[in-house]
C-alpha cells in the first residue's frame, strides 16, 4: 500500500471516528502500525498531511470554477453558476474530508491557519461579486456568507452520517438551502 492510500484510508476511518488511534488507523488501512509509523511518524504528522491535502482540493475547486475570473465578470448567471459547481464540489468533498472540516489539531496548525485564510479570501470574493451582481442578500457581509457555507458543509456530512438525508440527495439540499435560505418554494 502506497502513501496516498494511506492516507485515503486514514481519512475514511477518522471520518468514521475522529477519536482513531494510529493502531484504529492502520487495521482500517490493512497494514501493521509499523508500515504507517515509517510512512507517519505521529498522529500529528497524519494529520497535517490530511489538512494539507484538504487545502490542495479546496484550492482545486475554486480554481475549476475560476473564482477570480468569474468574481470579475459580474455576470449573475456565471456567478450562480459557479456558485452551484463549487458548493456541489464541495458537498462531494466533505465526504472525502469531512474530518479536516472540524478538527482542531489541523484548524490550529499556523501553517495551515495562513493558508486558509488565504483559500477563504478568494472564496469569499466570489460571494461579494453575487451579492453585488444580486445572486445573494446584500444584508449580510459576504465572510458571513462564506461561514454559512461552511455551515452546511458540516450540516450536510453530519446529516449522511445519521442517515437523515440520503447521500444522493445532499448536495441540492445544500445548494437550494444556500441559494434560498429557509424561504418555502
Amino acid at each position: 500500500m502506497n502513501r496516498e492510500e494511506i492516507l485515503a484510508a486514514a481519512q475514511r476511518q477518522l471520518n468514521h471516528d475522529p477519536r482513531s488511534s494510529l493502531a484504529d488507523i492502520a487495521t482500517a488501512a490493512g497494514i501493521g502500525r509499523a508500515t504507517l509509523h515509517r510512512h507517519f511518524a505521529s498522529r500529528e504528522t497524519l494529520l497535517e498531511e490530511i489538512g494539507t491535502r484538504s487545502q490542495d482540493r479546496w484550492e482545486q475547486r475554486l480554481d475549476d470554477v475560476d473564482v477570480e475570473v468569474v468574481a470579475a465578470s459580474g455576470d449573475a448567471a456565471a456567478i450562480e453558476a459557479a456558485l452551484r459547481d463549487l458548493l456541489a464540489a464541495f458537498v462531494e468533498d466533505a465526504d472525502d474530508f469531512g474530518f479536516s472540516l472540524t478538527d482542531s489539531f489541523i484548524a490550529g496548525e499556523p501553517e495551515h491557519v495562513e493558508r486558509t485564510e488565504r483559500l477563504f479570501a478568494r472564496e469569499v470574493a466570489l460571494y461579494a461579486a453575487a451579492q453585488e451582481a444580486g445572486v445573494l442578500r446584500g444584508d449580510v457581509s459576504a465572510r458571513w456568507l462564506g461561514h454559512a457555507a461552511y455551515g452546511l458543509l458540516v450540516a450536510a456530512r453530519e446529516a449522511i452520517r445519521a442517515g437523515d438525508v440520503p447521500r444522493r440527495d445532499v448536495a441540492e439540499l445544500v445548494i437550494t438551502t444556500y441559494l434560498r435560505g429557509g424561504q418555502s418554494r
